[in-house]
């Protein structure tokens, strides 16, 4: 049936809406696909159901095409299952919880692992049942707490999610691959560049984890590559770890005055001032050659506050290269699932040997209370700190720094963690070539989850043998609304959305433009033919509307095949009209449903 606009529920604006800061949230609220109901949370209009839909049926297509089926589990969900993995707690204050009218604790699903995990488990007991791939596309709910960007980042969106289930490692190998080439398919069908990236693998650890990324300047992940082929966000990017150096040679740790020097910038001006040149290559990486003191020969001390699950804080200190900085994603996987923050004033007052601007890893007294460290906290190095790099730092003094503090011989770390800003330049650590730096959207996961899951919720099969063997399962998804954002991102100009055909709400526009009898009459009967020839066909057949009104709506709700029917229509003549090239021709009604049809 012909959709006509005179009775559609469609409202466009005019303005942009106040709070919409990228291109999509302005064209989809103003052309009346989305409305905002709270932060992060939008209403579903007619128009962006239809498009979603698209979306919708290249993954399932898809995912036919990989073998899986659809299934489809409710967003409310019950407490214990995810006690039992861990999660209720994990998650924070990421997700909504509430209760029932009993007290009951439930939660808004932000994913489904522990619902799919406990399905299979309840039908399914032989290894003669696997491999198993299953699916949904539901929605989710993340308390963000700064939603953002209309889709691209709210509380509430919806993912496609699906999950393999095998009994062998190897049959787990060939399931991700299925679903990896899968994505592929399915981001090609939809237009969309993306790269594959390593990503981390998280707490859940398993043997591989990609995220497919769609490179765009409004992009909330960075993500490195090298000309060789490597690419992994920054998360998952690893330090080339340089050689030790040998110390012999270099003198005893040296303190000195260092007035007002509590930062790099002023500590490394002091040394260029005050001290001898230093010896080149000597400290890390980026030190050859130098003859002046420069960032790269500090010591870098942040301290950080850990608040763990059970809500204890616990503050600890990171020594990197004084040319580096902490990244803040970088930080947050490494120290997962702790909270990760800057230490307070306040918790600086509760640690006097914390000595602000001039904190360091050693101490003229040596270690306090038999602690490795100077100051009594746990203390972490960047891998650049390799054993032999003398460094200059803190002393643990005010106003005092020292310098020759070589790292395996003065002091030593409680452990290595990747948490320093990646640059470009910076070595792929496969050896394929420096990285370049690109901004993306995470558009979606692959992940072997292994045997996390299945060994915590106790899902375990037969094998050919008659022995129990826990399952192993992959996680794969998709974030659907967040790809309707990214093409609508996409596709576009001054005027409005221009969205490709395969997820175009209608395949072709109708405009029936003057008062005269016979223009609605031709536009009713060539819309009727369009729909006979299998088209889904949109009417705009409104009686008193302006042709500009009309040709603006057109323009900004974006189905990229266009007709007018004008003056002409008596003559039995329309126009075509491409939004994607701007292109208009005058044809015949029987020409135009012809080449309309091909």
């Amino acid at each position: 049936m012909v959709t006509r606009l005179s009775h559609y529920f469609l409202r466009t604006l005019r303005e942009d809406p106040a709070d919409a800061e990228v291109t999509s949230h302005r064209l989809l609220v103003r052309a009346s696909y989305i409305r905002r109901n709270a932060p992060g949370i939008f209403a579903w209009l007619p128009l962006g159901l239809r498009v979603k839909a698209k979306i919708e049926k290249v993954i399932r297509d898809e995912m036919t095409a990989a073998g899986a089926y659809e299934v489809h589990f409710p967003a409310l969900l019950p407490r214990e299952p995810y006690e039992a993995s861990g999660r209720w707690e994990s998650y924070g204050d990421g997700i909504f919880r509430l209760q029932d009218r009993k007290g009951a604790d439930y939660l808004l699903a932000p994913t489904h692992e522990e619902m799919f995990t406990l399905l299979v488990k309840d039908l399914y007991s032989s290894y003669k049942d696997l491999p198993l791939s299953i699916y949904q596309i539901q929605d989710k709910y993340r308390d963000e707490a700064r939603p953002r960007a209309g889709l691209l980042r709210g509380r509430e969106f919806t993912m496609k999610d699906a999950y393999s289930f095998d009994y062998t490692d190897e049959g787990l190998d060939a399931s991700y691959q299925r679903q990896r080439d899968a994505y592929e398919r399915i981001f090609q069908k939809l237009g969309l560049e993306y790269v594959i990236v390593q990503a981390d693998n998280g707490l859940m650890g398993g043997a591989r984890s990609e995220e497919f990324l769609h490179p765009t300047p409004v992009g909330e992940d960075t993500f490195v590559r090298s000309a060789g082929g490597y690419a992994a966000n920054v998360e998952a990017y690893t330090t080339e770890v340089p050689a030790a150096i040998p110390s012999d040679g270099l003198g005893a740790p040296v303190i000195f005055d260092s007035p007002n020097t509590p930062t790099i910038q002023t500590l490394v001006d002091h040394s260029n001032a005050h001290l001898e040149a230093p010896t080149p290559g000597v400290a890390g990486p980026g030190t050859d050659g130098a003859t002046q003191w420069t960032a790269a020969h500090t010591l870098k001390n942040v301290v950080l506050a850990l608040t763990h699950l059970d809500g204890t804080r616990e503050l600890i200190i990171i020594g990197l290269p004084g040319d580096r900085d902490v990244d803040d994603k970088r930080v947050e996987v490494a120290f997962a699932p702790a909270a990760v923050e800057p230490a307070t004033e306040a918790d600086f007052e509760r640690h006097p040997l914390l000595v602000k601007g001039y904190i360091g890893p050693w101490s003229e007294t040596g270690p306090v209370l038999g602690e490795e460290s100077a100051t009594g906290i746990r203390y972490f190095l960047d891998p650049r700190v390799v054993d032999g790099t003398a460094w200059v730092t803190g002393a643990n003094i005010d106003q005092k720094h020292v310098h020759t503090l070589v790292a395996g011989r003065d002091f030593t770390g409680d452990g290595f963690v990747e948490v320093a800003s990646v640059r470009a330049g910076d070595p792929a650590p496969d050896g394929s070539g420096p990285v370049e730096l690109a901004r993306g959207m995470e558009i979606g996961h692959v992940f072997q989850l292994g045997r996390f899951f299945a060994e915590t919720l106790g899902l375990k099969v037969l094998d050919e043998n008659g022995k129990l063997v826990t399952v192993t399962m992959g996680s794969y998804g998709i974030g659907v609304t967040r790809i309707l954002a990214i093409i609508a991102e996409l596709n576009n100009d001054d005027k409005g959305l221009i969205w490709p055909a395969s997820v175009s709400p209608f395949d072709v526009h109708v405009v029936a433009t003057g008062r005269e009898p016979v223009v609605f009459e031709v536009a009713e009967q060539l819309s009727a033919a369009l729909e006979g020839a299998g088209l889904d066909v949109l009417f705009d057949d409104r009686p008193k509307v302006s042709p500009g009104v009309k040709f603006g709506d057109a323009e900004l709700i974006g189905v990229p095949q266009i007709v007018i029917v004008g003056r002409a229509a008596a003559d039995g003549q329309v126009e075509l009209w491409d939004r994607r090239t701007g292109e208009r021709e005058t044809v015949t009604v029987d020409e135009a449903v012809t080449r309309l049809r091909g």
